[in-house]
């Protein structure tokens, strides 16, 4: 199992759970809230010392808790929803192989993502702020060049096979 299967398993994205996570609000709410409350998480040790493992702990429970809140969208015309539906076809790539997931623009977009996610986290334990935000704003873009990277494999792979096109629970 790959990495993004086991992450996928842990964030509960079966079935449902990736037709929720495609609800666009869902995307888009993990999207602008998922770096800040990692970095509000971090920095609120310096007010809350060792109570900051609480608001860790429900920065955590947020991004997991965020694709169960929301309905399947009705249909796939948002560009997120698209973003996470290829995103789910990246995921299951071994299992069901198609020509438009055989790239390794995701891989390089995940690296340069996880780059500036390990330079914000750097930032965060020495309280560089420049590391900071610089490192954020890296991981943040590097994600949204992602999602916009399987929702150009989603929309190629639909053209190719409509069968492969999302349908409303």
């Amino acid at each position: 199992m790959s990495l993004e299967e086991r992450l996928a398993t842990a964030f509960g994205l079966d079935e449902a759970g990736w037709a929720r996570h495609a609800n666009p609000w869902s995307g888009w709410s993990r999207a602008l809230t998922g770096l800040p409350v990692i970095v509000l998480a971090a920095l609120s040790r310096i007010w809350l010392g060792w109570w900051a493992l609480a608001v860790a702990a429900l920065a955590v429970g947020w991004l997991w808790l965020n694709p169960h809140l929301f309905r399947a969208p009705a249909t796939d015309r948002a560009w997120m929803t698209r973003g996470v539906l290829g995103e789910r076809l990246w995921v299951e790539r071994k299992a069901r192989p198609l020509p438009e997931t055989q790239t390794a623009m995701p891989h390089v977009l995940n690296a340069l993502s996880a780059l500036g996610f390990v330079v914000m986290a750097y930032g965060l334990v020495v309280l560089d702020y420049l590391a900071v935000g610089l490192g954020g704003a890296v991981s943040w873009l590097a994600k949204i060049a992602f999602i916009d990277r399987t929702r150009a494999m989603y929309d190629a792979a639909v053209l190719r096979d409509p069968t492969l096109a999302y349908k409303a629970p």
